[in-house]
């Protein structure tokens, strides 16, 4: 497992990676052959992103 990030700085930075990866991931979705799974993956990229959030917040109180 690897280390966690403390440094606010690199917190932000793998925030901005990680929602960049999923905007190219919506970017790549064809409405008219998406499937439930396809949705499915792009809410637990939400979800992810919003627990690491959680996650840094809760480091620096």
């Amino acid at each position: 497992m690897s280390k966690p990030i403390t440094d606010k700085e690199q917190q932000v930075t793998y925030l901005k990676e990680r929602l960049e990866i999923f905007l190219e991931v919506l970017d790549a979705i064809d409405p008219e052959t998406t499937e439930l799974e396809d949705i499915d993956r792009l809410i637990q990229m939400m979800d992810d992103l919003e627990d690491k959030m959680e996650q840094f917040n809760a480091r620096e109180q």
